[in-house]
């Protein structure tokens, strides 16, 4: 086995990850022990995988990539693999449950920004403490620049649910198509009753594949600039989770493009997080949580 005896379960608002620390880059995970350990029934039971090691040790970063994550100051990176085994170029919740384990593990400091090398670049997390609506070890993640598709260009729909929706492409590293529902231009089930089990299917077809965003707008605060919304996903190699960061931050962006509102406290059903957006930054506010330490036999 290419794995330490000692791991570690966590999660961030539901979006749950078996974790360790590899100092020496002697345990790069295959895909077969990832499907095992990230396996609800016969494994440990996670959304997904993630290594944390030095840059130099991932061994499917190209060598500007390598540069990218140095230039940016990040002394450890985030290997990050989806429960399927396949490669996952980002996950904003995995940045925030990484960060947490990092100042368990002596890595990270528990006050100072965390530089935390991604296959989508530097991320900065910020510390926040407990912080209400959030919950406890609340992180803020720079996430980053984010680029927009045309509006509602794509058509989604759930095999065996009647009705479509209208999605928006959005890059934030990694691929999505946000459905902004119970609105005129859609035709499936409130949010709530949508069958996200079955993975959704997005015309035209994306190669990459891509996660899908279901949203709702809740409430709006014109003079505060917040809005409100609720949300649920599906993600690729995964099936539904609880949370998604990048689909979170997605989520807000179409949410502003729709609405010109920045801030949005948006509920999933692993809880409540932020998302401010700007022209030029996405930053994602949410908790972190430490499960349990597993021995592997």
């Amino acid at each position: 086995m290419s794995l330490p005896k000692q791991v570690t379960k966590v999660h961030a608002t539901g979006n749950d990850f078996v974790v360790y620390l590899d100092r020496s880059g002697k345990f790069e995970p295959t895909p077969d022990e990832i499907r095992f350990l990230c396996d609800r029934h016969f494994g440990i039971g996670g959304d997904g995988l993630i290594r944390l090691t030095r840059p130099d040790f991932v061994s499917d970063l190209s060598d500007d990539q390598l540069a990218e994550t140095l230039a940016g100051g990040a002394k450890w990176f985030m290997d990050y693999r989806n429960a399927d085994g396949s490669l996952a170029e980002m996950c904003g919740n995995g940045t925030r449950a990484i960060t947490l384990f990092a100042q368990r593990m002596g890595v990270a400091d528990e006050t100072e920004p965390f530089r935390l090398g991604t296959r989508a670049g530097v991320k900065i997390l910020t510390p926040r403490g407990n912080m209400k609506p959030y919950g406890a070890d609340v992180f803020q993640v720079q996430m980053g620049t984010w680029t927009i598709g045309e509006a509602d260009a794509y058509e989604v729909t759930i095999p065996g649910t009647a009705g479509s929706a209208q999605g928006t492409f959005v890059d934030m590293g990694n691929p999505h198509v946000v459905a902004v529902i119970e609105d005129a231009f859609s035709t499936l089930p409130v949010v709530e009753d949508l069958d996200l089990v079955t993975k959704p299917v997005v015309s035209p077809v994306i190669e990459s594949d891509q996660n899908v965003e279901f949203a709702r707008i809740d409430d709006i605060d014109e003079r505060a600039g917040l809005g409100e919304a609720t949300m649920r996903v599906n993600e690729r190699g995964c099936g539904e989770t609880l949370s998604c960061g990048t689909g979170l931050c997605a989520t807000g962006i179409v949410l502003r493009s729709k609405t010109g509102i920045d801030h949005w406290d948006i509920t999933v059903r692993g809880g409540t997080l932020r998302v401010d957006v700007t022209d030029n930054d996405v930053r994602l506010t949410g908790s972190a949580s430490i499960v349990a330490d597993i021995t592997l036999l």
